[in-house]
């Protein structure tokens, strides 16, 4: 009665220990990994801040001196819009590019808000898995999304009502700074040409 009893008892554990050891041992492996350290890259911290200087100067090099000017003094870039008229001063509407934020539409008569157009150009670079790029590369590749192709642009980007990320007494703040700004680009302009040697009589002006 022992006998075949205990040959029972031997087939039902061999069975259980071929259903159980695969389970068994993946649970294990999983112990093991969750408490193995994963080596991860040393931390450069200055590799942001050359990032940023680098992407400062690329920005520098595609952008014209009035928009590299309202960048270094301002903070932000204004791009009038492809349908606008401001050289002849009747704009209908134009942008403000900041970093990490959405280009904002604006009418430059009014300073009425338009909304804000949400677009994201992620950092792709690895091992650091930053999801962000400098800001100056963010505002450039903006800037030449939306001076090379504007309408895709706004086709492909999220619209949402003004004020609903960007404060609009910012957006309002930064409006007039952006106008006493060129009032002193104008008046320095001005004050170089003035300064500028007069031809002697006879000589072709410069």
């Amino acid at each position: 009665m022992l006998l075949p009893l205990s040959v029972s008892a031997i087939v039902a554990l061999a069975l259980l220990s071929d259903l159980l050891a695969p389970r068994v041992g993946a649970a294990w492996g999983r112990y093991r990994s969750n408490r193995t350290p994963v080596a991860e890259p040393f931390p450069d911290p200055g590799r942001e801040r050359r990032a940023e200087q680098t992407a400062r100067e690329l920005l520098r090099s595609c952008v014209g001196e009035e928009e590299w000017g309202m960048y270094r003094d301002l903070g932000f870039i204004r791009v009038w819009g492809s349908q606008s008229t401001a050289r002849s001063g009747g704009a209908e509407y134009a942008y403000l590019i900041y970093p990490h934020k959405p280009i904002l539409s604006y009418e430059p008569q009014t300073g009425r808000l338009i909304g804000e157009h949400c677009v994201e150009f992620p950092d792709d670079t690895r091992p650091y898995g930053s999801s962000r790029l400098p800001d100056s590369d963010d505002v450039l590749a903006k800037w030449m999304a939306l001076t090379g192709d504007e309408r895709r642009l706004l086709a492909s980007a999220n619209l949402h009502m003004p004020g609903r990320q960007v404060d609009a007494n910012q957006v309002a703040r930064d409006l007039w700074r952006l106008s006493r700004w060129e009032q002193e680009r104008m008046r320095s302009l001005a004050s170089e040409l003035t300064r500028e040697p007069h031809p002697r009589a006879g000589e072709p002006r410069p």
